[in-house]
């Protein structure tokens, strides 16, 4: 049987558990042509985390080549807004472009300022999650998930909690990174463009204000750095929101999710982890590997390399399966497919690596520490009330809700 002919990214039944069809392409080989999304599926930890630093491949390919000179049509003249505020991110970037923007966000962007944001974030996450326990439980999702990093984001940015804009900031992030599914529609583009219009506005207007009137926030000290162009300065904010953000969401949800699903969300548990941060540390760290946030990342082919034998040409693109990498044996041993709280070596792929190592990593797990932990100290009796919903999508994997009972 072909080991492509499982791998269905549109199918609800494939998205739910990808897992036993990433076996399959693990054992069928090292590169596989898809068909539908033109684009080569590459399966193995090895590999992955070896193309993750190979700079024969790009995000981008317009800092060597014209559309034209890669075989590649140029974007929709309609869809410009949302490609001119993509572009210009971190995410996007190659050569000279992304090591200069990336030293000079890494100025404002400091393990200081992360630091910095640790009160905040354990005092939000102990707001929501009390709140959720006072209602008696209620949608995961909605009530913690979701609005811990957008209020992280907020408060690191600088969004002034009067600004009416601040609600939107969820539901644009989420309309903008529906642009990063597999041949989406043009329904999302739409959206997409229009999130990232109204979106780049209001940031034009907020970077208008402070520099005028400097705050200790990121977008003062992306000012401050003086060598960012607007629009830069803009990618950049647009980026740590979506990326900042939905790392986070989809793993608390899911690593609530999986926990409760395997029986392990209990008061042994929360013992064992709710008085020890570096075991908390190591469980978050599993659960970011068990499930993997974001399953594919994709790359193009900007010089001719070999997979496992088969050469991939200038000009293909391919598809960096993450959860698939997060689950081979070759690199996890036998229990690659089993849930170890207290997996030690666990070199994971979920934050990429080479230049393109997220730079909101530290962020993440930051977050994810505190509501997990404050979710096992407040609720260890906390269980199911419904069958989960599960998004759509493929490459971003998560959930529109999650309604437990405390």
């Amino acid at each position: 049987m072909d080991a492509v002919a499982a791998f269905d990214p549109w199918s609800p039944e494939f998205v739910a558990d990808p897992y036993p069809a990433y076996a399959a392409l693990r054992e069928g080989g090292r590169a596989h042509w898809y068909g539908p999304a033109r684009q080569w599926l590459v399966p193995h930890h090895a590999d992955v985390s070896a193309l993750l630093r190979d700079r024969r491949l790009g995000r981008t390919y317009t800092h060597r080549f014209t559309h034209e000179e890669f075989g590649r049509a140029a974007p929709d003249p309609l869809h410009e807004p949302f490609h001119t505020l993509n572009d210009h991110g971190l995410l996007d970037l190659e050569g000279a472009d992304h090591t200069r923007i990336r030293r000079l966000v890494s100025k404002a962007f400091t393990p200081r300022t992360v630091e910095k944001l640790a009160p905040t974030v354990r005092e939000l996450a102990a707001g929501l999650v009390g709140e959720l326990v006072a209602a008696g439980g209620g949608d995961l999702q909605a009530a913690v998930a979701e609005p811990l990093p957008v209020a992280v984001i907020a408060a690191m940015l600088g969004v002034p909690e009067e600004d009416e804009e601040r609600a939107m900031l969820r539901p644009w992030s989420a309309a903008i990174c529906g642009m990063f599914e597999l041949n989406p529609s043009e329904e999302t583009a739409r959206r997409a463009v229009r999130a990232s219009v109204e979106f780049s506005d209001y940031l034009r207007e907020l970077i208008a204000r402070r520099r005028s009137d400097p705050g200790d926030d990121l977008v003062s000290a992306l000012i401050g750095v003086g060598e960012l162009t607007e629009q830069e300065m803009i990618s950049t904010c647009v980026l740590l929101l979506n990326a900042g953000h939905e790392a986070t969401v989809n793993t608390a949800t899911g690593g609530v999710w999986t926990l409760l699903r395997h029986g392990r969300w209990d008061a042994s548990l929360a013992a064992e982890l709710s008085s020890d941060p570096e075991k908390l540390s190591t469980a978050v760290d599993e659960l970011l590997r068990y499930d993997t946030p974001l399953q594919m990342f994709e790359r193009w082919v900007l010089d001719d390399i070999e997979i496992g034998g088969t050469v991939v040409p200038r000009g293909a693109e391919v598809a960096l399966l993450f959860g698939s990498a997060n689950r081979d044996p070759a690199r996890f041993g036998p229990t690659a497919d089993a849930l170890d709280l207290a997996r030690a070596d666990n070199p994971h792929v979920t934050f990429g690596a080479g230049v393109h190592y997220c730079l909101g990593a530290p962020l993440a797990r930051l977050e994810l520490t505190a509501v997990l932990g404050e979710l096992l100290r407040r609720a260890p009796g906390m269980r199911l009330a419904a069958d989960p919903v599960r998004k759509p999508g493929y490459v971003i994997r998560g959930f529109e809700s999650l309604l437990v009972e405390v």
